[in-house]
């Protein structure tokens, strides 16, 4: 797993500092990743979106998806 977290600031912060807010974005590596970088992929949530990428490429490209879309993603790949 990445322990590099990326930082950004909210839309409302103005240059001098003022109302300004930050969050960052953990990556996690999936459990059926390996240590020899197979099959790696790596997600990282906010409230309302769902990030994913490849844990060999994490420079980019980068999947983006709304977290409803990606619940119903995860719960139709669980199904038996």
């Amino acid at each position: 797993m990445s322990e590099r977290l990326m930082w950004f600031k909210s839309s409302y912060s103005d240059s001098e500092g003022s109302a300004c807010i930050e969050i960052a974005l953990g990556w996690r590596k999936s459990t059926y990743s390996d240590s020899e970088g197979g099959a790696c992929v790596e997600v990282a949530t906010c409230p309302h979106t769902v990030h994913v990428r490849d844990s060999k490429l994490t420079a980019g490209p980068e999947l983006t998806v709304p977290a409803a879309s990606w619940a119903a993603f995860v719960a139709y790949a669980a199904r038996p």
